[in-house]
């Protein structure tokens, strides 16, 4: 079982190198790709995940496709700079359970503009199956909307 990372970090100081702070901390997410238009962030599920029926609860799969998409429309590559913003829109479609191993989120920015932008995205487990699908609108801060983003 993976022990939920112990960090402080607030959004106000939080890395630009991609490392996940604060809610993705304590439910013991990493950002394992992001690029332009594309993140993936994985998480090893623990017993702190599963609900009542022993499946990964419905919240943390949100959770991860939140994450994993919102990303995806926010990634800076100017170094010591990042880019924030908020999420506008969120559905979630679980399609299996999923119940142990690793999970992973991946998410595409699908179009857009310098404000607003929507992704789409899915978790799949250990094997590849696929077990939850997303979508999402997410605004981008004013001082974010530059691809260079904004010193962090």
């Amino acid at each position: 079982m993976t022990e939920p990372s112990t960090s402080t970090w607030t959004s106000n100081d939080a890395p630009d190198s991609g490392e996940p702070f604060g809610f993705q901390c304590l439910l013991g997410m990493r950002i394992t790709d992001w690029d332009t238009d594309l993140a993936v962030v994985e998480l090893d599920v623990g017993a702190q995940h599963l609900n009542r029926s022993d499946i990964v609860h419905g919240g943390v799969l949100t959770s991860l496709l939140d994450t994993a998409l919102s990303l995806a429309g926010l990634y800076c590559s100017v170094p010591g700079n990042v880019r924030k913003g908020m999420t506008l829109s969120l559905t979630t479609t679980f399609v299996a359970p999923a119940r142990s191993g690793l999970l992973r989120a991946i998410g595409c920015r699908r179009g857009g503009g310098r404000g607003t932008f929507m992704a789409s995205g899915e978790v799949l487990d250990a094997d590849g199956n696929v077990v939850a699908l997303g979508e999402g609108t997410f605004r981008v801060r004013r001082a974010s909307q530059s691809p260079e983003g904004e010193p962090a």
